[in-house]
């Protein structure tokens, strides 16, 4: 019997750690766990993902606690995806933001997300029991939305597709300060599964060109120099690179899935093979890669069945129906 899920073996606690960018702006982040960004502002706060159940989001709160008795009056979704947006409700905002195409994803496959991830990441959705359900954006925006916390302008901005096709990343244009959702990762591995890889490079050259000096990816560890952002970045373009390129020759070459799987893997485990979640990443990235790279031009839902029938074809080599049909 084909091995579980790569994440289902990672229970283990991570180190929480709690940046200060600046002055009322701070990075709650865990080794690779999802990271949460903290905006305070001059009468409020915001919060840039929310962890993935009421009760895990408790540890965020009691951060901001720690350093402001202001109000959290609104919510910003960096994308749909459930470990992101799932513990909104605890933080009692006013505001749940979201890109339009982020709000379009939550219709069409939020709940299949939900049940999706819940299955492949246990460690993260503990206390499920406390999610009240999707979480529905109160306040959608189309490119462009900005705030002012009192004096304090925050910026949220969809700067085009790559993870998905609703990023949203916050941005101080004063402060330069980024938070960049899943847009950019450090030291941590992109999950592609529902990405748009010819348009990410793109959508981070516009990332690049609002020139923060300290960003907080969307894994791994705060970026709190101009040379550390560019080094977030930049890996994470030679990431999409690699794996787009290698995926995209075997398709051209009229290989299968599994062989391309296997060929893309020791291809890019001597770079990055150390990278956080790689192996639980590889076979959803690979596998939306293939598609991509056959004209397939929008992800397809990831399911709980489609997740366990993709592992067991990558890891028995049996045929994958949703990823060889309608090429």
């Amino acid at each position: 019997m084909a091995r579980g899920f790569a994440s289902q073996n990672d229970l283990a606690d991570k180190k929480v750690s709690f940046d200060e960018l600046g002055d009322g702006l701070y990075a709650y982040t865990a080794e690779g766990d999802p990271n949460t960004g903290i905006v305070v502002g001059d009468d409020a706060v915001l919060v840039v993902d929310t962890q993935a159940t009421p009760v895990m989001a408790q540890d965020v709160i009691e951060r901001i606690r720690s350093v402001t008795d202001k109000p959290i009056k609104h919510v910003v979704l960096s994308h749909y995806h459930a470990v992101r947006v799932l513990g909104a409700s605890a933080y009692g905002a006013e505001n749940i933001i979201a890109s339009r195409p982020t709000f379009e994803l939550i219709q069409e496959r939020g709940q299949q997300d939900y049940e999706s991830e819940a299955g492949r990441f246990p460690r993260l959705f503990r206390s499920i029991e406390s999610v009240p359900g999707l979480t529905w954006p109160t306040l959608v925006f189309e490119e462009k939305l900005t705030l002012f916390l009192g004096k304090r302008e925050v910026q949220i901005l969809h700067l085009g597709r790559g993870h998905t096709k609703g990023d949203t990343v916050v941005w101080l244009p004063k402060e330069k300060v980024l938070y960049s959702g899943d847009l950019v990762e450090f030291g941590a591995t992109p999950y592609t599964g529902d990405a748009y890889l010819k348009d990410w490079p793109g959508t981070l050259a516009n990332l690049r060109a609002l020139g923060a000096e300290k960003l907080v990816p969307g894994r791994g560890a705060s970026l709190l120099t101009p040379e550390q952002v560019e080094e977030g970045i930049a890996g994470t373009q030679d990431f999409l690179t690699a794996l787009y390129s290698a995926v995209e020759a075997g398709a051209k070459a009229g290989k299968g899935l599994k062989a391309i799987y296997d060929e893309t893997m020791a291809r890019l485990q001597p770079r990055f093979g150390n990278w956080v979640i790689f192996e639980h990443c590889m076979p959803f990235d690979v596998t939306r890669a293939y598609d991509e790279a056959r004209g397939v031009a929008d992800p397809q839902i990831w399911t709980a069945e489609r997740d366990r029938e993709m592992w067991q074809a990558l890891e028995r080599g049996t045929a994958m129906k949703s990823a060889e049909a309608n090429p």
